[in-house]
């Protein structure tokens, strides 16, 4: 039976992932597994008291899901760095999800550090759904973004293997980000050099459409290849705007298979659709000579 790691820190925001959690592994008949982590910056006193609160109350949540909801439930108590306390346990019990509750601004932490969510998602090797949207059923609007990628691919193919499609009108976005008209105009180009440029541009994109659509099998009610608007993430949140999805999935890293889709400002914007569950899936591992 597949697992899934679901952190909880029992706030009504963690509640929203929890609810998530519960609701995929009745999809996939996975086993739950709850994680709290501890500050260890507490005093001795207060930690060990912090240590049989939240004990008792993972004990109580585990037992009320088996119960309730007729899913096998159990918990990790963990001391420590949330994010590195959560990466290590799912590399222990190698879970096929883990799901997150909203991002949680701390402007001093995040500056230097990230958030727990934008550290997991940068280096899990599992795929993770930050749940920002009140859960009420299954994903009915689902947005895919997809650079055509190895890892987009992989991403889409998770979101299968967990059943999120089955129930749900999918359309899928590429963001087309060709060099802007001002630039091309100021390299001297002329007025039907750009507009070759920009056809071909947009012929190959269409072509790269139908291969990731072959490749995944999917069949969408909608597919968008939109020019960049500023930045590719703010096309993206656009487009969120525009087609109201309750999911966006997207892969971790870009065709480079270097830089990470989840870095820097893509992030940033990205975790601010505080609206809207985003499921992200790292890069597949290479296979071994």
């Amino acid at each position: 039976m597949s697992k899934i790691l679901v952190a909880t820190d029992f706030s009504p925001r963690s509640d929203r992932a929890l609810r998530r959690a519960i609701l995929t592994a009745r999809q996939i008949a996975a086993e739950l597994v709850l994680f709290h982590a501890l500050d260890d910056d507490l005093p001795d006193r207060l930690l060990s008291m912090q240590r049989t609160v939240s004990t008792e109350l993972l004990t109580e949540l585990a037992e009320t899901i088996t119960a309730s909801d007729g899913i096998s439930c159990s918990y990790r108590l963990a001391q420590g760095d949330p994010f590195r306390a959560l990466i290590d346990t799912a590399r222990e019990i190698a879970p096929g999800i883990i799901v997150l509750g909203p991002h949680r601004r701390d402007l001093l932490k995040d500056i230097f550090v990230g958030t727990t969510a934008e550290r997991t998602i940068r280096e899990s090797a599992v795929p993770v759904i930050m749940a920002n949207g009140v859960p009420a059923g299954p994903y009915q609007r689902i947005l895919i973004a997809t650079d055509f990628s190895a890892c987009s691919v992989a991403a889409t193919q998770v979101a299968q293997h967990l059943g999120l499609l089955d129930t749900a009108d999918v359309t899928v976005l590429h963001v087309l980000d060709t060099p802007e008209k001002s630039m091309m105009q100021r390299s001297l180009m002329s007025g039907d050099e750009i507009e070759d440029y920009e056809l071909a541009a947009k012929a190959e994109a269409a072509d790269a459409m139908h291969g990731f659509l072959k490749s995944t099998a999917l069949r969408p009610v909608a597919q968008i290849i939109a020019p960049v608007e500023l930045s590719i993430s703010e096309t993206i949140r656009r487009e969120v705007r525009e087609a109201r999805p309750d999911l966006l999935i997207v892969g971790t890293r870009g065709r480079s298979g270097i830089e990470k889709f989840f870095l820097g400002s893509v992030a940033e914007e990205i975790l601010k659709l505080s609206d809207v569950d985003v499921l992200a899936a790292p890069a597949p591992e290479p296979l071994k000579a």
